[in-house]
């Protein structure tokens, strides 16, 4: 499960999976997230805040997070990944191989600092 809060001023999303991530938790987020793009032309952040990550519930789940990221990562700026996991931790050195936004990871407990950095004008 995938919970999520579009902080609307800020242009930022922040994503917090819960249990291993299912194919409507993409489809609930686009839904959420579309019509903030199509208004605003892009979103200046997101971060996933997890202290572990829980998977996909299956191979379906992940396809879908693929397509989410392949529509998406265009139209944000720069992706904070907050976290503790060591598989989240190197999503920003492959991460820039495939996607448009700026990538970096920041401990868990850091989520302020993350925050401040996505709301910063330079990378």
């Amino acid at each position: 499960m995938l919970h999520y809060e579009l902080l609307r001023d800020e242009g930022v999303l922040v994503v917090t999976p819960e249990g291993p991530l299912e194919s409507a938790d993409f489809q609930r987020l686009a839904e959420e997230v579309d019509p903030y793009i199509k208004e605003k032309g892009k979103l200046h952040g997101l971060m996933i805040y997890a202290e572990s990550f829980p998977g996909w519930k299956d191979f379906g789940s992940l396809v879908n997070h693929l397509k989410f990221v392949k529509n998406h990562h265009h139209k944000i700026d720069k992706v904070a990944a907050v976290t503790d996991s060591g598989f989240m931790s190197i999503l920003p050195r492959v991460a820039r191989h495939f996607v448009h936004a700026e990538v970096r990871h920041f401990p868990y407990e850091k989520r302020d600092a993350a925050l401040v950095w996505i709301q910063r004008n330079e990378p």
